[in-house]
């Protein structure tokens, strides 16, 4: 694929946080787990606003009624996924599209997941101040030995994103064009929620 360089002139750049699945591994929905009150859910919306992004689209799938209640008082754009139970890439997907529909002239999106409780602010606007200041086409975040979300991925990636498989992430299009990558170190986002063990270590991170 022959990527062009990244053109930021009058776009804007999106957040997209992905918060479609079902939370089979813990039990219980994840995006209504409550980190010092506050549900994750909402947590992971709220750092995106705070980073100051143009647009913040939040992708909802199982159980999307209940978990719009979080949210709904925010200043976010939250659609369904009807078809969540194919997998990640079906719903970051869904939510690229509908940034497309909505704010054709964007310039890149940030992809991040609602289960990543040590997220904030700061480490989201690094992502967009890096790729505002290298015209990179990828910014990912480095945590333990690899690199993922959060990640932006500017508008020259958008038809690769779109034809990803349904049971794949933004991590398959990182590792695809891994020439193209910049990275920023973030050493807590090795911890995300996917089991009762998980929120134990977190307990013990956080203590």
């Amino acid at each position: 694929m022959n990527i062009q360089n990244p053109e930021q002139g009058n776009g804007t750049e999106s957040v997209i946080i992905l918060a479609a699945g079902s939370s089979s591994r813990l039990g219980r929905s994840k995006q209504l787990v409550e980190i010092d009150g506050v549900p994750l859910l909402l947590k992971a919306a709220s750092t995106a606003l705070e980073a100051k992004f143009t647009n913040v689209v939040v992708v909802l799938g199982a159980h999307d009624d209940q978990h719009k209640k979080t949210i709904m008082h925010l200043h976010v754009e939250i659609i369904t996924n009807t078809e969540w139970e194919r997998g990640m890439g079906s719903s970051m997907k869904t939510g690229l599209e509908f940034v497309l529909k909505s704010r054709p002239k964007t310039n890149a999106v940030v992809v991040m997941v609602c289960d990543q409780p040590l997220l904030t602010s700061a480490h989201l606007a690094a992502l967009r101040d890096t790729y505002k200041k290298n015209s990179s086409h990828i910014v990912a975040s480095r945590y333990g030995n690899t690199i993922g979300v959060p990640a932006l991925f500017d508008q020259t990636l958008f038809s690769d994103m779109l034809t990803i498989k349904d049971a794949q992430g933004a991590k398959a299009i990182i590792e695809r064009h891994v020439e193209y990558v910049n990275t920023i170190d973030w050493e807590a986002g090795h911890l995300d929620i996917d089991t009762p063990a998980d929120l134990k270590v977190l307990d013990s991170f956080n203590g």
